[in-house]
């Protein structure tokens, strides 16, 4: 009965502190947030999120407007797709960083925040379809919100409805988890798909 008692009592010692270091780790975030845009106002890089060509070819457009902006492209076409878009768009390749490590959106920003960071970046532009941003802000707001990396969204139009809340919510939690251990939580992605079609099964 003591050791129960004990061991209950250390559990939820345990999880309060949990909770609090949490929870002070993710009031930093718009500290974070706040002292990047005032450092770094305008942007200076653009990211482009894999997912269509369209995404590379608002980014060409962009970029002749930055001309001094370097560009990520993450998990998007092969390299000699992206290379022929930014060729026929009269941009130089020299500025472009192809980065294939990505499986997904957490992976998208988790693969590449170390890298931004030793670039000193503080501001970048987020590219991505117009039905897909939620997420990718969500995201961005954990990840690069705790590295001290701002971003400015720029969404490409679609004919896509928005994605659903239960997969935004879900790819937050992994962003969480990432933010604890280091790792994308790429089994709470595979549950909450499992859950999500089955929910969709009984309603259909």
């Amino acid at each position: 009965m003591f050791n129960r008692f004990m061991f209950n009592r250390y559990w939820r010692l345990g999880v309060i502190w949990v909770t609090m270091i949490i929870l002070a780790g993710l009031s930093m975030i718009p500290l974070r947030l706040m002292l990047a845009l005032r450092l770094s106002p305008q942007p200076d890089a653009i990211l482009v999120l894999g997912g269509g060509s369209q995404r590379e070819e608002a980014a060409t457009e962009l970029a002749k407007y930055y001309p001094d902006l370097m560009i990520w492209v993450s998990s998007g076409k092969s390299p000699q797709d992206v290379n022929a878009i930014f060729r026929s768009a009269g941009l130089s390749t020299t500025r472009l960083h192809l980065d294939y490590r990505a499986t997904d959106t957490v992976t998208n920003f988790t693969t590449l925040v170390s890298e931004l960071k030793r670039q000193r970046v503080q501001h970048v532009f987020v590219v991505t379809s117009d039905f897909h941003m939620p997420r990718a802000l969500a995201i961005a707001t954990v990840v690069f919100g705790s590295r001290g990396i701002a971003f400015t969204p720029v969404a490409v139009e679609t004919n896509q409805p928005q994605e659903p809340m239960i997969q935004i919510a879900r790819d937050v939690g992994r962003s969480m988890v990432w933010l604890l251990t280091g790792r994308t939580g790429a089994s709470l992605r595979q549950l909450s798909s499992l859950l999500q079609n089955q929910v969709l099964d009984r309603l259909s």
